[in-house]
């Protein structure tokens, strides 16, 4: 039996979505305390992209979003991710569903290799014209995984701003976050903001204009995501050779 509307575990979250026929599968974004007061990186490889980001923001905050949102990560962990698997690969073969995309976390991301794998297996069992996507820093996970092996109903996007960015091809398919829509078309990038499809069926180049909210426009500045991972890992390589360098050794004069 097929769920009924208040349990679906797939939503439509906003208009933009709802109008090209997206549903939604959404975590909580980043570190999270867990019920058993143990904390969760749920954005594994999140780098600056988690000091700017929206769904730490705004209406992700309320209550009753946050408290959704743990409900699903709960879900997909240790012995519940069985079950979770098994009810959205039932849910998926819905009518509802065909012929619509499916966009994996507007907020987290892969947090596991046990959870990605449950994931290509819902697609695979999925009908042909239902159709999956996600953006992703998870980049070592899914060269492992993904490429080269991924359900033809799988489509993805490398989203600038994290710790694998160098792992990232930046001749293929690849998404950054501009200040706003003048820079990213200076740079060679085309908008997504027609649609969130073209993000993986558009050009390879994806840009992204920031998030309106003011707090977080004035950290961001004039620089795009990738560069101020870029700035982080450079910083960090610097600490890490100062740290392997062995100590100088003086003389003392007679």
């Amino acid at each position: 039996m097929f769920p009924v509307a208040q349990t679906w575990l797939l939503r439509q979250s906003n208009s933009d979505l709802r109008r090209h026929g997206i549903f939604t599968w959404t975590l909580p974004a980043w570190v999270v305390t867990l019920p058993s007061g143990t904390s969760m990186n749920v954005c594994p490889s999140a780098g600056i992209c988690a000091q700017l980001c929206y769904a730490r923001q705004g209406t992700y905050r309320f209550s009753n979003v946050r408290a959704a949102h743990m409900r699903n990560l709960l879900l997909t962990l240790d012995d519940a991710l069985p079950r979770f698997e098994e009810m959205m690969s039932e849910e998926v073969q819905h009518r509802r569903y065909r012929g619509r995309f499916v966009r994996l976390h507007d907020a987290g991301d892969f947090h596991s290799r046990a959870y990605l794998k449950a994931w290509l297996r819902i697609m695979d069992s999925a009908p042909e014209d239902v159709s999956f996507y996600c953006y992703t820093k998870e980049v070592g996970l899914f060269h492992e995984l993904v490429e080269g092996r991924a359900p033809d109903n799988f489509a993805w996007v490398y989203s600038l701003g994290g710790r694998e960015d160098r792992a990232v091809d930046l001749t293929a398919r690849h998404a950054d976050v501009f200040p706003d829509e003048e820079a990213l078309t200076a740079a060679g990038y085309s908008s997504q903001s027609a649609s969130d499809l073209l993000a993986v069926y558009g050009p390879e180049r994806v840009g992204i204009p920031a998030n309106n909210i003011p707090t977080l426009r004035k950290k961001q500045g004039r620089a795009r995501f990738s560069e101020l991972q870029r700035t982080a890992d450079e910083r960090r390589d610097r600490k890490r050779i100062r740290h392997e360098q062995p100590e100088a050794t003086g003389s003392i004069l007679r």
